[in-house]
């Protein structure tokens, strides 16, 4: 399954209601995630705001779009929002996706070799 690393930044100030705000995420949001693609998706949050998000999903825009199309997702943008800083947009259209450049597993698996 296809893995998405993002970015974003929390203000310095709103940190800790960030991640407590994340220790009880609503439970129609966190059904809508599942229900649209999002698979293994995790946050982590550095001490100075950086957030780093990690998703696994079979097409992350496709979920985004699924996401978008819900009344549960519009209202936790709406309310997360406030928490970024240098964002023009709602938060889950304004992350940074990063390029993978290694994964253990994919390299430690055996050649498949093609028969002629």
């Amino acid at each position: 399954m296809p893995r998405y690393c993002f970015t974003l930044q929390v203000r310095p100030e709103r940190q800790q209601e960030y991640a407590d705000r994340h220790g009880a995420v609503w439970p129609d949001m966190l059904r809508a995630l599942a229900d649209t693609g999002w698979r293994n998706y995790s946050l982590f949050l550095r001490d100075d705001g950086l957030l780093v998000g990690y998703v696994e999903s079979d097409d992350l825009d496709a979920a985004q779009a699924a996401m978008a199309r819900t009344d549960v997702n519009a209202r936790w943008q709406a309310e997360m929002a406030p928490f970024f800083s240098d964002l023009d947009t709602a938060p889950d259209e304004g992350f940074v996706r990063l390029q993978e450049v290694f994964h253990l597993e994919d390299q430690l698996a055996p050649p498949t070799t093609t028969e002629s």
